[in-house]
């Protein structure tokens, strides 16, 4: 990663971390103010890069960065980030569906890829739709009442 990359990166950390932000284009307007005229793709890489995801509070949708797995490494990424994300799934035969907020699809996917569950053989994300392909049918319920259950922890 390059200097310019990486003091880019930490402006829009610190900034999501200090401001309410709704829109990619109100974190853009912040950057340029600071100096940084990026793209829309090249933000939206970064945040894909950052793990940073849409999330809803009680102040409308704003930014948020997932948290880092602790010390300790007994609390995953997943586990911190998919109370705030979750929406519902479904799944059939060897296949999940899990619904996200708007704009969140691929924090989860990620969180979700390194957990490197042997019951996962992958995922593919779009804006708010995961799917996941299991090992086996039993592999998906596995999988699906545990992602169920960390859904429901904030709920």
């Amino acid at each position: 990663m390059t200097a310019s990359k990486r003091d880019r990166q930490n402006a829009i950390l610190e900034l999501i971390s200090t401001r309410e932000i709704g829109s990619q284009e109100e974190l853009r307007q912040l950057l340029f103010k600071r100096g940084w005229d990026v793209t829309q793709s090249t933000l939206s890489r970064d945040m894909r890069d950052l793990r940073v995801a849409r999330i809803p509070t009680a102040h409308g949708v704003r930014y948020s960065v997932a948290e880092p797995a602790s010390d300790d490494g007994n609390r995953a990424p997943l586990a911190s980030v998919l109370p705030q994300l979750f929406i519902r799934l479904d799944g059939v035969g060897h296949l999940i569906v899990l619904k996200t907020v708007v704009g969140a699809a691929q924090t989860v996917a990620s969180a979700v890829d390194t957990e490197a569950n042997p019951d996962i053989l992958g995922t593919i994300a779009g804006d708010d739709t995961i799917l996941m392909i299991c090992r086996s049918e039993q592999a998906r319920e596995r999988v699906s009442r545990r992602l169920t259950a960390l859904g429901r922890k904030m709920r």
